[in-house]
């Protein structure tokens, strides 16, 4: 009986032969390429135990994008976790799926990385039983509001001052459909 532990890596799209990135479940090892492509790419920054801990409590819906001929460089991320607030209408507790970071290396970009992390990584956070998703993005990040409306995001409301830098931020949500 061997003491290695035998990693099981799910590639999610290995038969779109034609894109040089792959999409699959993140893991501990993963964590210190996570952290390289978010502390490069945002200036919101994270301390190693909040990854690990998204990733101990939600790893059904962290994601990372990878490389296809170098699968343990990280181009990419995204991280959710599940939040119970109460409802807009404040009465009852509705759990929702909020999309805490993802980030795609500079020269991934544009690529298709994003879709595919949102792609693969809401289903996911769907089987958690959420009535919707929701996320914060910068007022001033088009192309990210531009992907999240593809997905049917609705801007909500403003966060003013949400940022560290003082920019406002659009608190968009998602409604979920049953199938």
């Amino acid at each position: 009986m061997g003491t290695e532990k035998e990693v099981k890596t799910n590639v999610f799209n290995a038969s779109d032969m034609n894109s040089d990135f792959i999409i699959r479940k993140c893991t501990v090892e993963d964590l210190e390429g996570v952290i390289e492509v978010n502390e490069r790419e945002l200036p919101e920054d994270y301390p190693y135990f909040f990854y690990k801990s998204i990733l101990e409590n939600y790893p059904e819906s962290f994601f990372i994008a990878s490389k296809r001929k170098n699968p343990q460089k990280i181009v990419g991320y995204i991280m959710w976790r599940i939040e119970r607030t109460p409802s807009l209408n404040g009465l009852k507790l509705i759990s929702k799926g909020h999309l805490v970071s993802i980030a795609v290396s500079e020269g991934h970009r544009r690529k298709g990385v994003s879709t595919a992390l949102l792609d693969k990584s809401m289903p996911a956070i769907k089987n958690d039983n959420i009535s919707e998703y929701v996320l914060e993005v910068r007022v001033s990040n088009y192309p990210a509001i531009n992907l999240y409306k593809k997905f049917e995001f609705k801007i909500h409301s403003i966060k003013k001052n949400y940022y560290r830098d003082g920019e406002n931020a659009y608190y968009m949500i998602k409604e979920v459909r049953e199938d």
